[in-house]
């Protein structure tokens, strides 16, 4: 049987922090960023811990 693959986008959008945690980027500052303010921009630009119901299809894409 072949490895199995990582989903690259995955990859890309989480990163594991200690045994059990995800770090994503926040939504909504890809663009269209003239008409929000300073401290919404400021705060979007955080990083956050995925929920715990989101870890299970996460590592999964990961192959962790």
């Amino acid at each position: 049987m072949p490895k199995l693959k990582v989903k690259k986008s995955a990859k890309k959008r989480y990163k594991l922090i200690g045994e059990k945690k995800f770090i994503r980027r926040k939504a909504f500052k890809g663009h269209l960023l003239e008409k929000k303010s300073p401290k919404q921009k400021r705060n979007l630009g955080n990083k956050v811990v995925v929920s715990y119901s989101d870890t299970k299809a996460i590592r999964k894409m990961l192959i962790c």
